[in-house]
């Protein structure tokens, strides 16, 4: 089974550790403050899931989710991560992070500069849209009438399609952005931002996405 690891404990690496270990997924997961902090959360997954630091759980996970604070994702391990499948799961909060011109004036998106970070790395974005508690209650099984969707992009095939996997393990459709610059459609404040919305909502959101706020 694929053991994915996240880096970044918080309200969307809890709920993404909680339904990947529902769907059987092996977990491996860390924050910046040590393992130990995470004894409760461990607990609660239960065996198929363990703490580690970032390092070990970019080494361990055949995938990883980074899911930390943009301002944070320099002090992403590099090496552990060369070849994998990375997913980005970030949003610009310049209230949070600080102001970052080229993401203010629509030069970059952030799992693009995610991307520039782990050049060996294949970045596909997944799960910056949506609730973080909505990751765990909104998937319903596929087929189901107006299934809720949720997007992602990236510049690597296989990385998107592992996404679409995921995806609808945890009872959700996807919809393709296509490549990481047009990844700025389902970011902070467009139309697709944490609506829920299903697969034609989704794609008349990200088509209709204004480049800059």
């Amino acid at each position: 089974m694929t053991t994915i690891g996240i880096i970044g404990a918080g309200h969307i690496g809890s709920q993404v550790a909680r339904k990947a270990v529902e769907a059987g997924y092996d977990v491996v997961i860390s924050n910046s403050r040590g393992p130990e902090t995470l004894a409760d959360l461990v607990a609660e997954l239960g065996p198929k899931a363990r703490a580690a630091t970032p390092a070990e759980a970019a080494a361990s996970g055949d995938v990883a989710v980074v899911t930390v604070p943009l301002k944070s994702y320099r002090d992403i391990p590099v090496e552990p991560l060369a070849g994998k499948v990375v997913i980005d799961t970030n949003n610009y909060y310049w209230e949070r992070d600080g102001r970052i011109p080229a993401l203010d004036e629509g030069e970059a998106t952030t799992s693009g500069l995610l991307q520039e970070h782990l050049p060996q790395s294949k970045v596909a974005k997944g799960f910056n849209h949506i609730a973080a508690a909505q990751i765990t209650t909104d998937g319903t099984p596929a087929g189901t009438a107006n299934r809720r969707a949720l997007a992602t992009a990236s510049d690597f095939a296989d990385a998107a399609d592992f996404v679409v996997r995921l995806y609808d393990d945890f009872g959700f459709d996807t919809v393709n952005i296509g490549p990481l610059d047009e990844s700025w459609r389902v970011e902070r404040d467009r139309p697709a931002y944490v609506v829920r919305q299903n697969a034609v909502e989704l794609a008349e959101n990200l088509a209709r996405a204004p480049r800059t706020i």
